[in-house]
């Protein structure tokens, strides 16, 4: 992960700037009801509450932190991220329930007259106070939020952006208040209200799309594919699945190979580049599953009904008994593609030294292997020294 070199140390960067939000929080939170009460403003005592709010979601920062930063274990073998997302719809949800809150209230004292508040216009100077340290702890946490690529602390930095927005509302209120507007003040609340709550649905429908493994966005589809497709080998992709867990992106996708017939490890080796190459390029995927397709198994018929290795020999054993010069076979390749098995017939070059018995052999070995439906081509490799196992 790039800034930081392990969970552990991210949990501290975490704990770190969510523990100095959180006294930010408690100060301004508790200053605000203080003076709110004092100065008789509702809209001052709805921003204090959303303050507090903003404390309690830094409580639960550091719980989310703390369990996503445990590695993984038998029970939990693709790690704890998700706990980070579950955080974050439950942060979202509460902020919806504070703004709900807050505009009901809101909502009764525009209704009822007698009750709406008559605030001193001195209280605007603890607004002005929010705003500037909640724009600077938004700055700050997002800093953090987007070098640790965690959705959980852009949260919590736009839960303080929100406090710092709120905090403008309530002195343009106490403003036009003080001008003779008693009600504004109310209405004042109720905006702060919509914009919590507006913001808490935000936090919880992106975590809630987590949840159901939503894919990645378009864009970062479009890099994924042009990254695949420029690394020598590859032929084409499908499947390409992708979901968040938390900070981390995870990547399924199936290539093809421009040859079907290469080596197992140089097809691990293609599949390895593809991996990381992915990994390097886009810091939030963290691991990607690349399965390799011989042929594009969309379009060319399956080859899940065919006869593995050992049936298959078996089953070539009988209907090659009686082919002149098969016990110099070395060993057999066996390539499974277009649904059909085609074999590579590895001999001793001595064997194509005289032309006519080489082609008369591998017609003979054609020849046998028709009664298998599953037998596609059958081609002679010549080799220069013996095989390590002798498939026939």
């Amino acid at each position: 992960m790039k800034g930081v070199e392990s969970r552990s140390e991210r949990f501290v960067v975490i704990r770190r700037v969510t523990l100095i939000g959180s006294w930010v929080d408690g100060l301004l939170g508790v200053g605000k009801l203080i003076v709110g009460w004092l100065a008789q403003s509702n809209a001052l005592l709805a921003d204090g509450v959303h303050s507090l709010s903003d404390l309690a979601t830094d409580v639960m920062v550091l719980f989310a932190a703390r369990h996503t930063s445990a590695e993984a274990d038998d029970e939990h073998p693709y790690g704890h991220d998700r706990i980070e997302t579950l955080a974050t719809v439950v942060l979202g949800v509460s902020l919806i329930a504070v703004g709900v809150a807050i505009g009901v209230d809101a909502c009764s004292r525009i209704l009822n007259p007698d009750d709406l508040l008559k605030p001193e216009p001195w209280a605007i100077w603890i607004a002005c106070v929010c705003v500037v340290a909640k724009e600077a702890m938004y700055h700050y946490t997002m800093y953090y939020a987007r070098r640790l690529h965690s959705t959980l602390m852009q949260a919590n930095a736009w839960h303080s952006r929100t406090d710092a927005i709120s905090s403008l509302v309530v002195i343009a209120g106490l403003l036009v208040t003080a001008a003779g507007f008693p009600f504004v003040d109310a209405a004042a609340a109720i905006i702060v209200a919509a914009m919590i709550a507006r913001i808490g649905w935000s936090f919880a429908w992106r975590g809630g799309q987590e949840l159901v493994d939503t894919g990645l966005n378009e864009q970062t589809l479009e890099a994924i594919r042009a990254t695949i497709l420029a690394i020598d080998g590859v032929g084409s992709l499908h499947e390409l699945r992708t979901r968040k867990m938390g900070s981390r992106a995870l990547v399924d996708v199936h290539i093809t190979l421009t040859d079907p017939r290469v080596s197992v490890s140089e097809g691990h080796q293609i599949s390895e580049t593809v991996r990381f190459s992915i990994i390097k390029r886009l810091a939030d995927v963290s691991d990607v599953m690349v399965h390799i397709d011989p042929e594009d198994d969309e379009v060319n018929p399956p080859s899940v009904s065919l006869p593995l290795r050992r049936e298959l020999l078996q089953a070539l054993e009988s209907c090659w008994a009686h082919v002149d010069g098969v016990d110099a076979i070395e060993y057999l390749t066996l390539h499974y593609l277009a649904g059909r098995v085609h074999l590579d017939v590895h001999v001793p070059v001595r064997m194509l030294r005289e032309p006519h018995r080489a082609a008369r052999f591998v017609k003979a070995l054609r020849q046998g292997a028709e009664v298998l439906r599953a037998v596609g081509h059958v081609r002679l490799i010549t080799t220069y020294e013996a095989a390590h196992r002798d498939d026939l």
